[in-house]
């Protein structure tokens, strides 16, 4: 057997930062979400389309983020007694993440969406804010 099998990890593991630090709060979602929604308006009252081109690309990775922010609250925060307390957290999660992808946020340039969006992730952090040190 080569040494350098031996040391080869056989398991990966990811958490959002490199070290399970247990820092989470919806804020960084909300944040990009807001990002989003102004660059959504900014696309719009614009005319220039090499602006309207970056204001796409930038808003698609910022929607992107979005996603990530609320997929690591969904899938490394809460927790099977958050899930048992507030049963439609698991729809909530799934209609905010799917309003920041490509059917949402990310392929729209539609302020509204944002909206939408920004609404979704405020349902989340309330109950965040309920469930946290619990």
């Amino acid at each position: 057997m080569r040494l350098s099998r031996l040391f080869t990890p056989r398991l990966v593991a990811s958490a959002h930062c490199d070290l399970p630090c247990g820092v989470y709060d919806p804020a960084q979602a909300r944040i990009e979400a807001e990002s989003v929604k102004a660059i959504a308006e900014k696309y719009q009252a614009s005319e220039d389309s090499e602006f309207r081109t970056r204001a796409l690309i930038i808003k698609e990775q910022r929607a992107e983020l979005v996603k990530h922010h609320l997929w690591v609250l969904w899938t490394d925060y809460f927790k099977a007694p958050h899930f048992e307390k507030y049963p439609h957290l698991h729809g909530l999660l799934n209609e905010a993440t799917k309003l920041a992808g490509a059917g949402g946020a990310k392929g729209s340039a539609d302020p509204a969406v944002a909206d939408q969006l920004l609404a979704k992730i405020e349902e989340i952090s309330k109950i965040f804010w309920d469930t946290k040190d619990q």
